[in-house]
């Protein structure tokens, strides 16, 4: 019998409303909520479920909102009895993996994603920070772009290596229009400016990795009890000193989520639980590893699917 994979998601998948379902149905997703806003000082929770959608928005609400409504998804998979073999999340979701394979404790999590938020946005002034999205060009390519406007001056990078054909940059403003439009030179299909408030995952997010190294080092790191497959190298790892590097090394490194999901492949992952709002992971999974069965529960209708699925197959 093939292994299973949870998965989490990044930023771009919050929605207001999110979690509200499960949180009038199920007390362990309520709990989870609870210890959020008890964590933060402030509702959290009214933000997930009212908005306004603006303040839902900036990354430092965006960060702990999503981390909260995807461990409260966590939590009511486990206990319908589901359990992962191996976790993994996008950027900002790797702290929710953490919390699922008990490295991180929820509410150290949430107080630090909230301040991951502050600092990354904190780093690069508004509005001199870019990111866009490649579609259609192969990773070589690109790659290749970013260095030639960077030696020449230009701060821009590959920073989401996200499936196939799907390629995000990051960096200042000019060189990341720059490079978009010489990307498109090139042979990419559509290169996309994106609705974001800071050049994330870029070189430019050094100060942002310094700061939470700090923070970090305040919270225990525990070993990891299901072995998690890390951004930065797309590698296993369960070692919590290790862990801890690597997420300070992420906050300013590309996210290689196409090596991530190739790693859970190889281990044996056959279905793969998007936990959390959206399906922006599920669609990159499909592009990445056909043959794999997509699950995901944000709500009560996808947490039934899911169910029904384990209940027939399993």
């Amino acid at each position: 019998m093939g292994k299973i994979a949870f998965v989490f998601p990044g930023q771009g998948s919050q929605t207001v409303g999110m979690g509200q379902e499960l949180y009038n149905r199920f007390d362990a997703a309520k709990k989870v909520f609870t210890a959020a806003d008890e964590a933060l000082g402030f509702s959290i929770t009214g933000m997930c479920f009212d908005g306004p959608e603006e303040e839902l928005r900036k990354t430092f609400n965006t960060q702990p909102a999503i981390l909260t409504v995807s461990v409260a998804c966590y939590e009511v998979l486990k206990e319908h009895g589901l359990q992962a073999d191996i976790v993994a999340g996008h950027s900002l979701g790797e702290y929710s993996a953490l919390v699922a394979a008990g490295s991180l404790s929820f509410s150290d999590a949430v107080r630090l994603v909230r301040k991951r938020g502050q600092y990354m946005q904190e780093a690069v002034p508004l509005g001199k920070g870019a990111m866009a999205a490649i579609l259609g060009l192969d990773r070589a390519s690109v790659v290749e772009v970013c260095s030639r406007i960077q030696e020449a001056g230009g701060a821009v990078q590959a920073v989401n290596f996200n499936c196939p054909g799907q390629i995000v940059i990051a960096g200042t403003v000019g060189a990341v229009e720059k490079a978009a439009e010489q990307l498109k030179e090139k042979g990419a299909k559509r290169a996309v400016m994106l609705p974001v408030s800071a050049p994330f995952h870029s070189t430019l997010m050094q100060p942002a990795a310094e700061k939470l190294a700090a923070e970090l080092d305040k919270v225990t790191v525990r070993d990891a009890f299901v072995p998690l497959v890390a951004n930065v190298d797309g590698q296993i790892v369960t070692q919590g000193n290790r862990i801890k590097e690597l997420l300070v090394k992420q906050a300013a490194s590309p996210v290689k989520w196409e090596d991530c999901v190739a790693q859970m492949v190889a281990f044996g992952a056959t279905e793969f639980v998007e936990a959390g709002p959206g399906k922006v992971l599920t669609g990159f999974t499909k592009k990445i590893a056909k043959e794999v069965t997509n699950l995901n529960i944000e709500d009560l209708a996808s947490l039934e699917k899911t169910l029904d699925y384990f209940r027939e197959v399993r």
